[in-house]
């Protein structure tokens, strides 16, 4: 299917059956990262260090608790080399404990490819749901992975079911900093037109970039976020994440930076 044809097949159903007034950018398509999914960090990649740790012989279990501190480094290596000085290993030689971290996090990432499908990780409450009002009015969901293929394709199988994503990026397709855009010229819509579901503030403020607004998906994140329409610990709840809900957020969103509301 050429982008032309993805883009009117978008557009198709919203030009049809009129949708309450979204203004200049009615929405047509929904893309999730992967952490928005599912908790891939805590399930997914402190599981797999845990088995990397084991593996260099090291007595080092990271719990939830112990791992969500360490998330306030951005960086993998900087939270094992935290974790090395904490508990005293290579404390002789700072430079072999970073040397150290290295080689544990080029293990990680060689056990991760074949251990993740394994982990066991589930959708985030609320999400089959979402994908499911999406896939029955036709409004194409994409899912963006900073990963590779090989694996991403098969997890977004796993926790959302087989044939409702109509398109998966991966660092394969694009870089990191491009995956938005190019799932966007995938499914043939403007940024503006479609809404990023997004598990972290580094994939919301990509999905910014790429033109589109942005919900946060993080249970550990507080409400002041500005750059995100709405932040919410998953999609459930009183006033869950279903379809009409997004729709509603996103008019809103885009009528609060249109000229006349200036």
């Amino acid at each position: 299917m050429s982008l032309q044809e993805k883009s009117w097949r978008a557009g198709r159903f919203w030009w049809d059956c009129a949708q309450a007034d979204a203004g200049n950018h009615p929405l047509r398509a929904l893309i999730f990262d992967l952490d928005a999914l599912s908790d891939l960090d805590v399930d997914g990649h402190r599981v797999v260090f845990n088995a990397a740790f084991a593996a260099h012989g090291l007595p080092i279990h990271w719990s939830v608790a112990r791992y969500q501190q360490l998330l306030a480094l951005h960086d993998e290596r900087q939270r094992v080399t935290a974790e090395l000085r904490k508990r005293g290993v290579g404390t002789e030689c700072d430079v072999l404990t970073e040397v150290l971290a290295d080689e544990i996090c080029m293990t990680k990432d060689m056990m991760f490819d074949e251990m993740i499908l394994d982990a066991g990780l589930s959708p985030r409450p609320g999400l089959e749901d979402l994908v499911n009002d999406a896939f029955l009015v036709g409004l194409p969901v994409g899912v963006v992975a900073a990963g590779r293929r090989r694996w991403a394709e098969p997890l977004v199988r796993q926790l959302v079911g087989e044939g409702l994503v109509e398109t998966v990026v991966t660092t394969d397709d694009a870089t990191t900093s491009g995956l938005y855009q190019h799932a966007l010229a995938e499914l043939g819509v403007a940024g503006p037109d479609a809404l990023a579901m997004t598990g972290s503030a580094a994939s919301l403020r990509a999905a910014n970039r790429g033109g589109m607004a942005g919900v946060l998906i993080d249970p550990d994140a507080g409400p002041g976020v500005p750059e995100a329409i709405t932040v919410r610990p998953d999609y459930d709840g009183a006033d869950a994440l279903r379809l009409p809900v997004c729709q509603r957020l996103h008019t809103q969103w885009w009528a609060q930076r249109s000229p006349s509301a200036a």
